[in-house]
């Protein structure tokens, strides 16, 4: 019995996953479970208590959560060293740079939150900037060191998820300032077809 990856299609962190699965062709062992994370009956939220997506559920029972953990659960599935380099120095080079990428998602996630779930209120403009900074400083960093596009790692995978989850959402302009970003995307999604294979819904 396959795994099954508790998904969304708006979740930049499921989408992260997603892809890893189609990369590593892992699809006859990984099958997509959609999620509902605000419907109380959702299995979900048993599965995680975190309610939070994505999570893995194992054929024995056994959940694993957190993106970070899935992919490098994925990697092991696909026989190690796919996504994430083995050797320690450049291990540790690539899981940095993904958690930057998973920061961006954080940041960019919030920034809808901070709406969506005050709609009573207007929005505070100062945790909306504390937010902007975070990803403004981390894509100026990318700008001025794009990341490599190939091998397809969780790096680069991570930061074309936080840019097109930024494109779905529009809740952040990251294109005006950031060009080499620009083709950066465009030449990731030319050579990685599995990002495209999991697009968000209206993409």
């Amino acid at each position: 019995m396959p795994a099954q990856l508790r998904s969304s299609e708006s979740s930049p962190f499921a989408r992260k996953c997603r892809v890893a699965v189609k990369h590593l062709q892992l699809e006859d062992r990984v099958v997509i479970e959609p999620a509902q994370t605000q419907d109380p009956n959702d299995t979900l939220r048993r599965q995680n208590p975190l309610g939070k997506l994505p999570a893995l559920v194992l054929d024995d029972g056994q959940v694993i959560v957190d993106s970070r953990v899935i992919v490098e659960y994925l990697d092991t599935l696909a026989g190690g060293g796919k996504i994430i380099p083995q050797e320690t120095d450049a291990r540790f080079k690539t899981l940095t740079l993904a958690a930057l990428c998973d920061g961006v998602m954080e940041a960019s996630i919030l920034l809808v939150y901070e709406k969506r779930f005050r709609p009573d209120r207007e929005p505070h403009e100062g945790a909306l900037n504390h937010q902007r900074a975070k990803i403004e400083r981390t894509l100026n960093q990318f700008q001025k060191n794009p990341l490599d596009i190939t091998p397809v790692t969780v790096a680069n995978i991570g930061l074309a998820c936080a840019l097109g989850y930024m494109d779905y959402r529009k809740q952040y302009d990251w294109r005006t300032a950031h060009p080499t970003l620009i083709k950066w995307l465009d030449d990731f999604t030319a050579a990685a077809p599995a990002f495209i294979a999991a697009t968000h819904p209206d993409e």
